[in-house]
């Protein structure tokens, strides 16, 4: 068993959580995907955790449903390299992008990944009713990026809009459980992870 997998007993679900970090093995890992799998973890979820750079003929069949995970502040390494992330159009369970992973996800499906820094706890408006965030109403999320990503045609808008500066901070695609978050749940909204897992 790898030291980023955690199995439970035959049957469960198994998760594969997508590590964006620029580089195999990085400190930036205990931030940004370790905190995650603790959550999971804490669940009784079971999970794998896979650089991105090693997707390359993995059978994603085993998977029940995958999160890639956010990145360091001015790590933008995976926008590079998104020839790594064509799987996504074709996985059938639900996935989560986090930040980093939201911009990748976006990108895939044709948004384009834009410069919008913000770091701190900020207000987010959730506009409409998901599996992933419930109703709309506003809570408070944890942002550290520079980057962001455009609504992508074939998703709807979660939280953000015009009264947020036209920023996307929540999407979904109109038919399939795919849902990007720019704001990291890990930190403060760990129940997001959590109702994910239950999709």
């Amino acid at each position: 068993m790898s030291p980023g997998e955690m199995k439970l007993p035959a049957g469960e679900d198994m998760i594969l959580l997508v590590d964006l970090c620029c580089e195999l093995d990085s400190l930036s890992q205990y931030e940004f995907v370790l905190p995650i799998a603790d959550t999971l973890r804490w669940a009784g979820l079971s999970m794998e955790i896979l650089h991105f750079t090693e997707l390359q003929g993995i059978d994603l069949e085993r998977y029940d449903r995958v999160i890639l995970c956010g990145a360091a502040l001015k790590d933008n390494a995976y926008a590079k390299r998104l020839d790594c992330f064509s799987w996504i159009r074709s996985f059938n369970g639900p996935i989560l992008g986090i930040c980093a992973g939201m911009q990748v996800i976006g990108a895939v499906f044709g948004g384009g990944i834009i410069h919008q820094p913000a770091i701190g706890l900020e207000e987010i408006e959730i506009v409409a009713g998901s599996a992933l965030l419930g109703e709309p109403r506003r809570i408070e999320g944890y942002h550290l990026h520079n980057y962001a990503v455009t609504l992508p045609d074939d998703f709807l808008l979660l939280a953000g809009g015009p009264e947020r500066g036209g920023r996307v901070e929540a999407f979904v695609h109109r038919e399939r459980p795919i849902f990007g978050v720019i704001f990291h749940p890990e930190v403060r909204n760990r129940w997001i992870l959590e109702r994910f897992a239950e999709l």
